[in-house]
């Protein structure tokens, strides 16, 4: 499966052009500049707001294209964690054919059915994982921990934006392959006055 990684030296200029034109829509629609504090608890003078970008039904569009290009065989189910990555496995599934769960943070209290995966998920199916923003992964990788103890095989996670503060190094050592379509310093490039982490 192709690797996604901007400005490598096997990239073409279309591609290079393409990518660096989605990282500009996502910094105009989503890249705030302030004090912030991430779900790591660490701070940063940038964050990235996962739902403007994926409220923007014309960034949403190109983002599950490009995430599709992960979901060829032998990937058979799309999977997002909530919330912020609902709307992503939801646009996935609808560009690639292919049925989606919803991974839930934490069970329903006293209602419903209490079910962590939300969907039909049946035994052993491989899933492609689906993330927004991936800083320490801890969360894609909960995720993916629930997945498995529901019976199915994570192929692979692949997030919209790789912060790069370790998300990739945890995924892989959990055994799993990682992919990230933008990183933040990529958003980060698009903006003149480009904040420090």
């Amino acid at each position: 499966m192709v690797q996604h990684t901007i400005a490598t030296a096997g990239s073409s200029p279309a591609d290079v052009a393409a990518e660096t034109n989605l990282a500009a829509r996502i910094a105009s629609a989503a890249l705030l500049e302030g004090e912030f504090t991430l779900r790591s608890g660490r701070k940063s003078r940038y964050y990235i707001d996962k739902y403007l970008f994926e409220t923007d039904p014309h960034v949403l569009r190109e983002v599950a294209a490009r995430l599709a290009a992960f979901a060829g065989p032998p990937v058979q189910r799309i999977a997002g964690a909530e919330l912020g990555a609902v709307a992503l496995a939801a646009a996935v599934s609808l560009h690639t054919g292919l049925p989606f769960v919803i991974v839930r943070n934490s069970k329903k209290a006293d209602y419903g059915t209490g079910k962590l995966i939300e969907g039909t998920l049946r035994e052993g199916e491989r899933v492609l994982l689906v993330e927004d923003v991936a800083t320490s992964g801890g969360q894609a990788l909960e995720a993916a921990r629930l997945l498995r103890e529901h019976g199915a095989i994570v192929e692979r996670i692949v997030a919209v934006i790789d912060r790069q503060e370790g998300a990739r190094e945890a995924v892989t050592a959990a055994g799993i392959p990682f992919d990230a379509l933008l990183t933040s310093a990529q958003i980060l490039a698009t903006r003149s006055g480009t904040p420090a982490a």
